[in-house]
């Protein structure tokens, strides 16, 4: 297992949709330990692989409180098959740099997938499990939660963004 560097916005890798994973094998079990190893190290909630440059159509989560055991869920093509009512709630992304939002998903999504050995799952999730479900399949689809925010306050986000990369790179870099 490895951490592995996490891409951020505006990489276009975010932006491109995944491919559907067809032979669970060595690598994608890699990948998995990788993207677990990177998300719990960030920290993180979830992951989609294409946030670590690698756009399988697998994402990860753990929704589990810290003083819980690790419960990690993961799914491999992901779709969501079934979603009712409506949520707001507060989201921020390791992609994203220095920005949350409030963001209006469904409050339960059912998804079907297959699980890390490959047997089809179905999970039936609400609340906060149910918004990194969603949250992590938009990845997938090359859509970032700041794509369901209004034009003006992306714009207002993406001068922020230049301002925060400016002055990162006029830093000297520590070693």
């Amino acid at each position: 297992m490895a951490v592995r560097k996490i891409v951020t916005y505006p990489d276009t890798v975010l932006r491109e949709r995944a491919e559907p994973v067809t032979n669970i094998d060595g690598k994608i079990q890699r990948l998995i330990n990788d993207m677990a190893e990177t998300m719990y190290s960030a920290p993180g909630i979830g992951l989609a692989s294409n946030q670590i440059g690698e756009p399988s159509r697998v994402i990860i989560l753990d929704t589990s409180a810290k003083d819980e055991p690790k419960d990690l869920v993961v799914v491999i093509n992901p779709e969501v098959i079934e979603a009712d009512g409506v949520i707001v709630s507060e989201e921020g992304c390791l992609s994203v740099i220095d920005y949350s939002a409030d963001i209006k998903r469904s409050k339960q999504v059912t998804v079907r997938g297959l699980d890390r050995e490959g047997i089809p799952i179905t999970l039936t999730k609400e609340g906060l499990p149910a918004i990194v479900l969603q949250h992590e399949i938009d990845h997938l689809n090359g859509i970032l939660f700041i794509h369901h925010i209004s034009k003006l306050k992306r714009e207002l986000y993406k001068r922020k963004l230049k301002k925060i990369l400016k002055k990162r790179e006029s830093s000297p870099q520590r070693l």
